[in-house]
């Protein structure tokens, strides 16, 4: 009876073991790169199950909906098949902001942490998929603060919101119980934006994470907001910043990264004078030559992956001539 307990143990431990590496093997935890470089991780692929959406696939490796879905063009979100490749796209540009706090890039609907770092530590840094403010909710750019935080708090619906489902046939209550069901998830975390109640936190509904679907506040996929909710400290700094187009530098590199821009800048699509205008800002030190019609490919296909523009095997100073 002793050994069959001991051997009942050892299995739990092994097993608990094996699946902390599993979720260690996608923990979107990085180390901060050095001044002059701009990437983090590395874009990989997998194969779907037959049982597989996108949506799982996002959720496994820590992405979106837009994310997996601009990645993939012509892979069908719902219904992949098995053994199809898909595109995981890791590696990203930091935005081009404070490398302090939260850093919220609304296009790329992710979020950035870095933590304070201790003497003689490695300094890094965590990134999870958002939700954001959709058109007529937009969330506010700028700079604000971790207001408060709390956790399994009751959920008041506004006015404007249980209006907006009234017109759908829903009914909200008035107050809905703090909770795993609660729409707001467990944990949330108020910014201390004037005028309005905004929030980072979780949800019960975690298929809609990485969307601009929200009342304007940035939502979490559950465990990615547990973990955030414990690192954080009140107080800490937020900058919410919109960029959809991205530049920077890996091992003298040049990358851009292009996303969609949110629904209410999509009235006037992107040209490619946008897209002069990111290459002239991110070469206007040292003027190259650059792969115009890659570039070009890159801005147009807008699939959130980090790509090099430069004409390959050169770093030598050009003249900056578009094709």
């Amino acid at each position: 009876m002793a050994d069959r307990k001991v051997h009942s143990r050892m299995r739990y431990l092994v097993t608990a073991f094996l699946l902390v590496l599993a979720r260690a093997a996608f923990a979107d935890q990085f180390a901060l790169p050095p001044e002059g470089s701009d990437a983090i991780g590395e874009t990989v692929t997998t194969q779907t199950e037959a049982k597989d959406t996108l949506l799982d696939v996002a959720r496994r490796y820590g992405l979106g909906y837009e994310e997996i879905t601009n990645a993939n063009p012509g892979v069908d979100p719902w219904l992949p098949g098995a053994g199809t490749v898909v595109v995981v796209p890791k590696q990203r540009l930091l935005p081009r902001a404070p490398r302090s706090g939260i850093v919220i890039n609304l296009p790329e609907h992710r979020l950035y942490w870095f933590p304070p770092t201790a003497a003689g530590q490695q300094a890094v840094v965590w990134t999870f998929p958002v939700s954001i403010g959709k058109m007529d909710w937009n969330t506010p750019l700028g700079t604000t603060r971790i207001a408060s935080k709390v956790k399994d708090a009751p959920w008041i619906p506004p006015k404007s919101v249980r209006e907006e489902h009234a017109k759908r046939g829903e009914e909200l209550p008035a107050v809905v119980p703090g909770g795993p069901d609660n729409p707001m998830g467990r944990y949330k975390m108020a910014l201390g934006i004037p005028g309005g109640s905004y929030f980072i936190h979780g949800t019960n509904r975690p298929a809609g994470i990485g969307m601009q679907v929200t009342h304007g506040c940035m939502r979490l996929y559950p465990e990615d907001i547990e973990a955030l909710y414990g690192m954080v400290p009140i107080g800490t700094t937020v900058t919410i910043v919109n960029q959809p187009y991205k530049w920077g530098w890996q091992g003298g590199e040049l990358l851009i990264e292009v996303h969609p821009p949110l629904q209410e800048d999509a009235v006037e699509p992107p040209s490619l004078t946008d897209l002069t205008r990111l290459i002239v800002e991110a070469t206007a030190t040292e003027p190259l030559p650059i792969d115009w019609i890659g570039a070009e490919r890159t801005w147009r296909e807008a699939r959130g992956i980090p790509t090099p523009v430069l004409v390959a095997g050169s770093r030598t100073a050009s003249l900056l001539t578009p094709r």
